[in-house]
């Protein structure tokens, strides 16, 4: 046999070879993207964010805890400042509250301890309802109202205050230590303010402890069932989208993304695969380099829009159930200012 035609054979076998070894190849291609795709796992615990935005008339019905300003005390200078903010605060501008208290305190003599406390927590109130919860802590650190005890009016109050403020800003320990005060304390308030914390956090095993406490079906089995009726499985909507790109978004709904996750890896996968069997194998690694991030990408994305949608339908009804039965620790409270 000649040199040309030795040649031809060998062009030949390796024209035939490559659609071969590619085919081979793709065999192991897919299992090894599902392996790979079980390390985008997202957690399927949600972290919801349920906020209460607090209404002027909440603390329209409530009273004060502090007994009304008798006629010497509203000729004094002080009493002048308490009084206007007073109003600043039943109306929620807390800014000019704050600065008007303020006044009043500095005003006010060192012999009117009780009175002092008073201003001292309506200031701490008012950056409280305000969301300035470092604020508030550092009010209460430079005042006098850690001595004060259950005698104190607004005793079960401030706890209520400290206890979201320490939440907010992440001090576990002193939390610890106002549950503690509450538990000695106010009891059944320390009890609804476990459920509270609960509820907010989404704590799902938590939540069905405490509906099997209650005797009869309750609104927290109400809330559990409408949740595990309408949740997504996130690691469902990640193994659709391994399977078929644009699956797990169809999975949860959103069938825009579903159609441009289908789209986009299907036009990466055809040209890689077209770049590979015309030899193009530079072009081939690039283009399956993007579409490995697209593809890996929307497995992750998939797991995190099904998180998503549970944390919404979550918050939905958790949040009415904050509300309805006054389980936010603002709603716990028994006084104005």
């Amino acid at each position: 046999m000649n040199k040309e035609a030795t040649a031809k054979i060998s062009q030949n076998n390796s024209q035939n070879r490559l659609p071969l070894s590619f085919a081979t190849a793709s065999r192991w291609i897919f299992p090894f993207f599902l392996l790979l795709a079980g390390c985008y796992r997202v957690p399927d615990k949600i972290e919801p964010r349920i906020n209460y935005q607090i209404q002027e008339q909440h603390f329209a019905k409530l009273s004060s805890a502090f007994p009304p300003l008798n006629p010497e005390e509203k000729n004094t200078d002080w009493a002048k400042e308490y009084i206007i903010a007073r109003h600043f605060a039943d109306e929620l501008d807390l800014y000019r509250a704050v600065s008007t208290f303020k006044r009043a305190q500095i005003l006010l003599g060192t012999e009117e301890k009780e009175r002092r406390l008073e201003i001292q927590y309506d200031i701490l109130l008012c950056y409280y309802l305000g969301g300035r919860y470092d604020e508030a802590i550092e009010a209460f650190d430079k005042s006098d109202l850690a001595c004060v005890d259950k005698t104190f009016p607004a005793y079960h109050d401030l706890l209520l205050v400290l206890y979201e403020c320490y939440r907010e800003m992440d001090c576990p320990e002193k939390q610890h230590r106002i549950d503690e005060l509450m538990e000695k304390s106010y009891p059944d308030t320390a009890e609804k303010l476990k459920l509270s914390r609960a509820l907010r956090e989404g704590n799902l095993p938590e939540i069905r402890t405490f509906a099997e406490g209650f005797q009869h079906s309750s609104y927290l089995d109400d809330l559990l069932t409408y949740y595990e009726s309408q949740r997504k499985s996130v690691p469902t909507a990640q193994l659709l989208n391994a399977m078929l790109p644009g699956a797990g978004y169809l999975y949860i709904g959103q069938r825009k993304s579903a159609f441009t996750a289908f789209l986009l890896n299907g036009l990466f996968i055809t040209a890689a695969v077209q770049f590979f069997r015309h030899g193009h194998t530079a072009a081939g690694i690039i283009t399956a380099g993007f579409e490995s991030g697209w593809y890996f990408g929307g497995i992750y994305g998939a797991g995190e829009e099904a998180k998503f949608y549970n944390e919404r339908i979550y918050e939905k009804k958790a949040s009415y159930v904050l509300n309805q039965y006054n389980l936010f620790p603002v709603l716990m409270m028994k006084y104005e200012f």
